[in-house]
């Protein structure tokens, strides 16, 4: 068999409104709203000096853009617009621009990779109650836990 055709990565383009390239993030961000991520990430994650105003806004959805993200095997900022792609805005609402998100990251301290590991500890506990990851812990997790700030 002969190739007929002369590719050129031009010719390529797979940006189709229909096409939904990650799909299985769908379960995985519908989880982790019925876990409340986004409400531990309004409650917890706070930007009280910004040095951008815009970078400080709406932090909640910009960072569960980058889990999803994450989830999808992004390992920089450039690969956020792999939720920004084809047919991907139909299942997420309010999906940023890699840009946007940076904005956001870059007015981040070690505080809040310290507000971001509590946000951790408690989704945690919050997947194991939904899903039972880890059978009998749930209550030796939250003793674990450290009280609320």
């Amino acid at each position: 068999m002969q190739v007929s055709h002369g590719f050129a990565a031009e010719s390529a383009v797979f940006d189709e409104d229909n096409l939904v390239s990650c799909a299985g993030l769908v379960p995985v961000m519908t989880l982790a709203e019925q876990t409340g991520l986004g409400r531990l990430f309004d409650e917890k994650v706070q930007i009280t000096t910004p040095r951008i105003k815009s970078g400080s806004a709406n932090p909640a959805p910009k960072l569960a853009t980058v889990v999803a993200v994450m989830c999808a095997g992004a390992d920089c900022i450039d690969d956020l617009d792999v939720v920004r792609s084809g047919g991907m805005k139909t299942p997420f609402g309010g999906v940023y621009a890699p840009s946007t998100v940076a904005t956001l990251l870059r007015e981040f301290t070690f505080g809040h990779a310290r507000q971001l590991e509590s946000v951790l500890r408690e989704h945690l506990v919050a997947l194991c109650q939904r899903l039972e990851l880890l059978p009998g812990t749930p209550g030796v997790l939250r003793r674990a836990m450290p009280a609320r700030r």
